[in-house]
């Protein structure tokens, strides 16, 4: 009776123990998905697991579940023409946001990002085209090195915690999201396929319904949805990228309420789409985009002009602009850097706005149509991203603990 009463006394503390551990681990999982760097960690991880099966024994089931049929869509399709306008419905929301109410609503809050950004996109262009510029084809992916990667670089400010004044990242912010818009504009200007001009006619219409939704108070979730569905189909089929319906009709979403106590549609639905973007969207797209084996490239391709360009365009291009638009525009009056902040602070901001993974990575799908050069573009991003993140890490790394006061 002693050793079953033993017994049963050691059960119940195995029990407790594994009870007391599950609850920590929870704990710990939710911390740390609340976390900002978390969304960057699990954009990187799920990249790199892209990247190793397709270089692993398993490639060959890797490239065949992604261009697998489904609903007259392979999966790759899926992900890059229908999840990522979800993405770009985020990206919309956020930006009309930050417009009307938020961080970019007066000129004056506009001007500084908006010019760094503009400097930011103008100056990897001319290197990239500087490599490219005598061949037409690879020519088309001057895009590819001017977008910056908000959840990598945010990831990375969060990791330097106090060592960046909060301006700037309220800088860095405002000007990726500036570099978002800018984004959505090439897309829609330089990479729109031959139009169907009977779908973009019908898309016109759909997209006024949803116009005078907006215009009628009408503030509940369910028609904007079915409307929303209804014109990505149709963009899809208009020859414009779909995804650019994801932008449209977030511009339509009323930031109102019904009712004065109400919150209204446009943050709620940014509220709810923030962790299915940044745990899921993004993620399976790197997943599914990352993945280049390079058996298929050589050494001697480093040195091809697509990646050269792009790899230069984003470390050397984006700290050009960003950092000598502020310097300048400082030097001659015309401009302010963000308070409390010193020269290295801009510098290693500038850097970080080199990491130009998540977007540089879907313009490069729509620049080519060729395999062989969209695995070009690929090791491009990855090694310009790859030197910005770590040359911004390293000199931020270095600057003191700024005051909280």
């Amino acid at each position: 009776h002693g050793l079953s009463f033993l017994s049963l006394q050691a059960a119940w503390c195995g029990l407790w123990i594994e009870r007391a551990y599950g609850v920590w681990m929870i704990k710990r999982i939710q911390v740390f998905f609340a976390s900002e760097p978390a969304a960057g960690i699990v954009l990187m991880l799920a990249s790199v697991l892209g990247l190793v099966l397709a270089n692993s024994g398993v490639s060959a089931g890797y490239f065949q579940f992604l261009n697998q049929y489904v609903l007259g869509l392979s999966v790759l399709h899926w992900i890059n023409d229908a999840l990522m306008a979800v993405f770009f419905l985020y990206v919309g929301l956020e930006v009309k946001r930050e417009f009307l109410s938020g961080a970019l609503q007066t000129t004056q809050q506009r001007l500084l990002p908006g010019l760094a950004a503009l400097a930011g996109l103008t100056v990897p262009a001319l290197i990239f085209l500087a490599f490219n510029a005598g061949d037409v084809e690879t020519a088309k992916g001057w895009a590819i090195p001017t977008a910056t990667d908000i959840a990598f670089a945010l990831g990375v400010l969060a990791l330097l915690g106090s060592r960046v004044p909060l301006s700037m990242k309220v800088f860095l912010t405002a000007l990726a999201i500036m570099d978002d818009l800018a984004a959505i504009v090439i897309i829609a200007l330089f990479y729109t396929a031959q139009l169907q001009m009977l779908y973009v006619a019908a898309a016109a219409v759909c997209l006024l319904a949803l116009y005078g939704l907006n215009r009628r108070g009408v503030t509940h979730t369910l028609p904007y949805a079915l409307l929303g569905v209804l014109l990505w189909w149709l963009v899809l089929e208009s020859g414009v990228h779909a995804t650019l319906a994801g932008v449209a009709l977030a511009l339509t979403i009323p930031l109102r309420g019904a009712q004065q106590r109400e919150e209204p549609l446009l943050l709620h639905w940014e509220h709810a789409l923030s962790p299915w973007v940044a745990f899921a969207v993004i993620p399976v797209f790197g997943f599914a985009n990352a993945g280049v084996s390079f058996a298929a490239v050589s050494w001697s391709a480093l040195w091809h002009p697509v990646v050269i360009g792009i790899a230069l365009g984003l470390f050397v291009g984006k700290q050009v602009g960003v950092f000598g638009l502020v310097y300048v525009g400082e030097k001659l009056g015309w401009l302010k850097r963000p308070h409390g902040a010193t020269w290295w602070h801009v510098y290693g901001i500038a850097l970080l706005c080199g990491i130009g993974f998540t977007m540089s990575l879907f313009i490069a799908l729509l620049a080519y149509a060729a395999p062989e050069w969209q695995d070009l573009s690929k090791v491009g991003v990855f090694v310009g991203s790859l030197l910005s993140g770590v040359a911004g890490y390293a000199v931020l790394r270095c600057q003191k603990p700024v005051s909280p006061s």
